[in-house]
């Protein structure tokens, strides 16, 4: 029997009934988990102080120093400068030196560079009085009193790299002395003054060309040809030509040896007669990572020509030094360092009084004991003393109310702070 229309009805909505509940709890989503917490975010790097300049120097590397001192000279000297020209005042406030480097690297990708270090202070007045020169065999030389053009340019050349081999560096214009150990900017020798080579056994600058070749990590050398020593304009027709050897022998052991030739006349006379020959050798040797050790050595000879000097022709003059260096690094932030130096000046050619009879067998020595600090990130502060002694009477003491002496010994005690700013900082 067939089922009636109503009870298909009454049946159908019974299903739906039924079905609809499940539907529903089949769409409904499930409760969501609750989510897990958020990692703390990381702490942000220090900011770079020089990231915004460098972003619009696009590849220009900029470096600053600003190197200021007090020093006291028990001597009470009026004029220090035939040791220390850097330093030479007593019993003042002094900047030391104020330095920009705007500097563009080559390599085989980039192949054209620069560099230009501007420089303010007291070093730069005492490089400016070895240019200049009247009498260009002294060392400090004399002047003739004008201001160079460059007095102020610590060193500006154009760079070059040549396609040979791995890559030859050429740079033309003015740049720093390849020989010795310490050299102008304070916060990158060990000790805070620089020593009697420093001063009087070496030059600070060339004007020129060199060219640097690097076979491998091990070895590297540099040829250069200039117009003499501390010197932007030639006082006489020749050039200096030399180079510089640098071997790495070791992990811990690198020797440079530099030589320098070519004729130093007096008196901008263009005479090519009076020829100076000076070697270097440089040894750094680092025992321990806290421990520092280096050496150095100097010679030269000079020949003199009669026509145009009061020294007879034919006499060479000469001098020796050597230096030994140490430092102790207790931490990164705070070391010492000392310095023994022993200049054998017997002919009075470095301190610039070739033939004098008050400065012939002039033997300088000196020793220096520095503490260093680093304060804060960039800032690094010296304390130092340092006591110069010779067999001749060669410091000035007083002076400044009345006449001057002279004493054999001078003791000097130097405090320095010194601002760095570097790309790798």
């Amino acid at each position: 029997m067939s089922m009636t229309r109503s009870k298909k009805l009454a049946l159908g909505v019974a299903l739906l009934a039924f079905t609809l509940p499940v539907g529903l709890a089949a769409q409904t989503p499930a409760p969501a988990e609750t989510p897990a917490p958020a990692p703390a975010p990381a702490p942000a790097p220090p900011a770079d102080p020089l990231a915004g300049i460098t972003s619009v120097l696009h590849g220009v590397n900029l470096t600053a120093l600003a190197d200021v001192y007090y020093q006291y000279n028990a001597n009470h000297p009026v004029d220090g400068t035939y040791t220390e020209p850097f330093t030479s005042t007593n019993d003042e406030f002094q900047l030391n030196l104020l330095e920009l480097q705007l500097d563009k690297p080559v390599d085989k990708t980039s192949p054209l560079g620069f560099r230009v270090a501007l420089g303010f202070g007291n070093a730069m007045t005492a490089i400016e009085s070895s240019s200049n020169l009247t009498c260009t065999t002294c060392t400090p030389q004399t002047t003739d009193g004008s201001i160079s053009s460059t007095q102020y340019l610590k060193e500006g050349y154009l760079s070059y790299m040549a396609p040979i081999g791995k890559g030859l560096q050429i740079d033309a214009g003015k740049f720093v002395t390849p020989a010795g150990n310490e050299v102008i900017e304070s916060n990158q020798n060990w000790n805070y003054t620089r020593g009697l080579l420093f001063y009087y056994a070496i030059p600070y600058y060339h004007f020129g060309v060199r060219a640097k070749y690097i076979f491998n990590d091990k070895w590297s050398i540099t040829g250069l040809a200039t117009n003499g020593w501390n010197n932007v304009t030639s006082s006489n027709s020749g050039k200096t030509g030399g180079f510089s050897l640098a071997w790495n022998a070791t992990k811990k052991v690198t020797i440079t040896e530099t030589y320098l030739t070519g004729p130093r006349a007096f008196d901008f006379s263009n005479d090519n007669g009076s020829w100076n020959n000076l070697t270097d050798t440089v040894v750094a040797y680092n025992p321990t990572a806290k421990l520092s050790l280096a050496g150095e050595f100097d010679y030269d000879h000079q020949n003199f020509d009669s026509a145009t000097s009061s020294i007879p022709g034919g006499i060479g003059l000469d001098y020796t030094g050597f230096a030994g260096y140490v430092r102790y690094a207790f931490s990164p932030k705070s070391a010492v360092a000392g310095r023994y130096e022993y200049l054998n000046d017997h002919d009075g050619l470095a301190f610039g009084a070739a033939g004098s009879p008050s400065f012939g067998h002039n033997h300088p020595q000196e020793f220096t004991v520095t503490a260093e600090r680093t304060l804060a990130g960039h800032l690094i502060s010296r304390l130092e003393y340092r006591h110069d002694f010779s067999n001749q009477n060669i410091f000035e003491v007083g002076g400044g109310h009345g006449s001057a002496s002279s004493s054999d010994h001078q003791d000097t005690v130097t405090a320095a702070l010194m601002f760095v700013l570097q790309p790798a900082q």
